[in-house]
């Protein structure tokens, strides 16, 4: 995703997205450990995303506090 997508969003559905996200990042590993991803970079992208998500998810934070 593209972080004015993750801008867009408020921060109920930043947490949830969080969530998602590293739970997909679980299945990713599992499937790394077992032999059955084929696409590698599927799981620098999930970081990525996951990465983004709680910047964003900071500054919301941060602009609320102030």
């Amino acid at each position: 995703m593209k972080t004015s997508e993750f801008a867009a969003m408020d921060k109920v559905q930043l947490e949830a997205k969080v969530k998602e996200l590293k739970e997909s990042l679980f299945q990713l590993r599992f499937q790394l450990a077992t032999g059955q991803l084929q696409n590698t970079m599927q799981i620098s992208a999930t970081k990525r995303d996951i990465a983004r998500a709680l910047t964003q998810l900071s500054k919301s934070e941060l602009k609320e506090q102030a």
